[in-house]
């Protein structure tokens, strides 16, 4: 055991494209659900020590200095590893120095800003209120206090948004000298502000291209691309990310939190009631073998450098051509087969989905 994630599900504004669990941020609420989140994980936290944590949401950064204090008082719960991942998303808006300062104090060691674009007409259509000109002051001041681990999401596929207007985004991050990017493809989910808009179209051929020129333009700038949708600068991989791509063990705490833990794949109520009346748990899976060694496929070939069959071995006593029929992905080039691994090509990422599919079937 070595992950652990927390939720904090509370928004000042809810972006239009976000199917995330959250509510809207209500002062009243939050101390009750930090007390909660508290005895939750002092009633299921088995003190192993912990290499990774990640806070993410809703926008942990919408708590006030004094509730972000009491939030910090709870992770002194843990069995913290002397070379901790801490992770604490964060948005643009919601930053200043005191902030910043206090995440410092409290060992927080790597950002993630949820920047979505530098273009003030594709913000305004995702729901988001900063600016480009705060976000490169808000980042300016994060590494003004000494956090060199900060990643940007960047959102692509925005309807109306060119090749052009990606690179200018991506130019903007490379002059902001970020060490980590993650590039989502905007997807209409149901549920969203965004789903009310049927004539919304998915232009695959141009989502193509904008992936193809995020790798390329990221590549010949010192990123290295070790997931579908993650760049990082040398040393600077989300090693929190990479526990849940290797399927691995970890813990989620708060609403909505899924966590994945002896086989068993346990996912919490998104009922904010319920929640706060220390009911914690919707449902427990007891996952088969085969359900995990699917597992293991499905998120291992996210990263570039996919499925190492000597792990899948270790974990299952099964090699994977006996697993699984995988001949034809070979033969059509869709998955390559080494001594050692079995990966998905870099040309080929964008269609994983779709691999993955005909992988299953």
């Amino acid at each position: 055991m070595k992950a652990v994630y927390i939720h904090i599900p509370f928004c000042k504004k809810i972006c239009s494209y976000c199917d995330f669990c959250k509510v809207y941020y209500y002062k009243k609420w939050i101390k009750p659900y930090l007390i909660s989140l508290q005895k939750e994980i002092r009633k299921r936290y088995q003190k192993e020590e912990i290499k990774t944590l990640y806070i993410g949401g809703g926008s942990p950064s919408s708590l006030t200095i004094k509730e972000l204090v009491f939030l910090f008082k709870v992770i002194e719960d843990f069995n913290l590893s002397n070379d901790l991942e801490f992770t604490i998303e964060c948005n643009i808006e919601d930053m200043n120095e005191d902030k910043l300062e206090l995440f410092k104090q409290n060992k927080v060691n790597r950002l993630s800003f949820g920047v979505q674009s530098f273009n003030k007409k594709h913000l305004s259509f995702l729901g988001r209120t900063h600016t480009p000109e705060k976000v490169i002051k808000t980042i300016n001041l994060a590494q003004k206090k000494g956090f060199k681990n900060i990643n940007i999401d960047l959102i692509y596929g925005i309807p109306g948004q060119t090749l052009n207007d990606l690179l200018k985004d991506l130019k903007m991050v490379l002059i902001l000298n970020i060490t980590h990017l993650s590039c989502y493809c905007l997807m209409i989910e149901d549920n969203t502000e965004l789903s009310i808009f049927k004539e919304i179209k998915e232009e695959e051929d141009l989502q193509a291209k904008m992936y193809k020129l995020i790798s390329k333009t990221l590549s010949s700038n010192g990123f290295n691309q070790y997931e579908i949708s993650n760049f990082s600068k040398k040393g600077f991989k989300s090693k929190h990310n990479l526990v849940y791509w290797s399927n691995e063990y970890y813990y989620g705490f708060g609403l909505g939190a899924v966590s994945f833990l002896n086989k068993k794949r346990l996912e919490n109520t998104k009922s904010l009631t319920n929640y706060l009346q220390v009911k914690y748990l919707k449902e427990e899976i007891n996952l088969s073998n085969q359900e995990l060694m699917e597992n293991e496929m499905i998120l291992g070939l996210r990263k570039i450098k996919g499925v190492s069959k000597k792990e899948f071995y270790k974990k299952y006593q099964r090699n994977i051509n006996d697993v699984f029929k995988i001949g034809f992905l070979i033969k059509e080039g869709n998955l390559i087969e080494t001594k050692d691994s079995y990966y998905v090509p870099k040309r080929k990422m964008f269609l994983l989905n779709e691999i993955l599919i005909n992988f299953l079937n």
